[in-house]
């Protein structure tokens, strides 16, 4: 991961090494924080945000659900990042606004004179998951449940979410594995670490339903509105863990990680444990189409960034 030039930070944009807070500042010490990933593509017609406005209306729906304060709508949120792609002058890279409780202090509660600020940075990112993501990745059966939704809100991209996350992927990595699937606390199946997942069971493709603790990812609608398009039978349904095992194909999908297959779950081969099956393929060579420009039925997911 490099860092870029520039920041927007709270009003201006500024110097990567000049964003700093406060070491009382709340969001480090309870994770009072909601923020957002996309990726900015380099395409035939020059580089485009994938489904910005998508990202951006979750983002202020995860404020508004939270009752943080933050005077910006999508359409400005837009605006301020076309301009930081500009002014970093990148064809691609990722990007992550995130609004921040910035009051320093201690306490939980939060009081009518709280502040909150507001960072978008674009950053060299890379794949997530390196070399192997056409190669597809090995996971476990985490022995850490997904947070309910009488705990925190699972459809909200809270920074307090992810340490549920973290501690399951460390525990999948330590044990020699790439990556891990979370289950909820009644048993079904409910995503990885950072991604949602599918799998695809005699030809239909089948993904957990948002009751099932998942985030409602841009990427798997995505996918769901392509596998559609392409003819395919798409279900959100429940999924135990025995039907990891017993699937024809797995894979797992972000902003972050875009597609990747899974080869094998708990050491039991997905299919033939290489590479992508078929129908994995077929999704993610559409979906590399869309986000190249290529494919104008998915033109109105694109937002390109004019240079003057």
């Amino acid at each position: 991961m490099k860092p870029l030039s520039k920041i927007w930070f709270n009003g201006k944009f500024i110097n990567w090494k000049e964003a700093k807070i406060h070491i009382l500042t709340h969001a480090l010490h309870y994770g009072t924080a909601i923020f957002e990933g996309m990726r900015c593509y380099e395409t035939v017609h020059g580089p485009a945000i994938f489904r910005m406005r998508e990202h951006y209306t979750r983002f202020l729906n995860g404020v508004k659900a939270y009752q943080f304060k933050l005077d910006y709508n999508v359409e400005e949120l837009i605006k301020i990042t076309e301009k930081l792609i500009v002014k970093n002058k990148v064809k691609s890279c990722y990007i992550r606004p995130i609004c921040y409780m910035a009051s320093e202090r201690l306490g939980l509660g939060m009081v009518e004179n709280d502040k909150f600020g507001l960072a978008i940075m674009a950053l060299d990112f890379g794949r997530y998951f390196g070399s192997k993501t056409g190669k597809g990745i090995t996971c476990s059966v985490s022995s850490w449940k997904r947070i309910s939704s009488t705990t925190l809100s699972p459809h909200v991209k809270a920074s307090a979410n992810y340490l549920n996350s973290v501690l399951a992927r460390f525990e999948a990595t330590n044990s020699g594995f790439d990556e891990t699937i979370m289950l909820s606390e009644e048993g079904h199946v409910s995503e990885g670490s950072a991604e949602n997942i599918f799998i695809v069971q005699d030809g239909e493709i089948i993904t957990p339903p948002l009751y099932d603790g998942i985030l409602a990812g841009v990427t798997r609608d995505s996918i769901m509105a392509i596998a559609k398009e392409e003819g395919y039978i798409v279900k959100e349904k429940s999924i135990l863990r025995d039907e990891l095992y017993t699937a024809d194909e797995v894979f797992l999908c972000g902003t972050a990680a875009e597609i990747i297959p899974v080869i094998s779950i708990d050491k039991r081969k997905v299919g033939k444990g290489k590479g992508a099956g078929p129908i994995t393929k077929e999704i993610t060579d559409s979906f590399r189409t869309i986000v190249s420009g290529k494919d104008e039925r998915f033109g109105k997911w694109l937002d390109y960034i004019k240079y003057k």
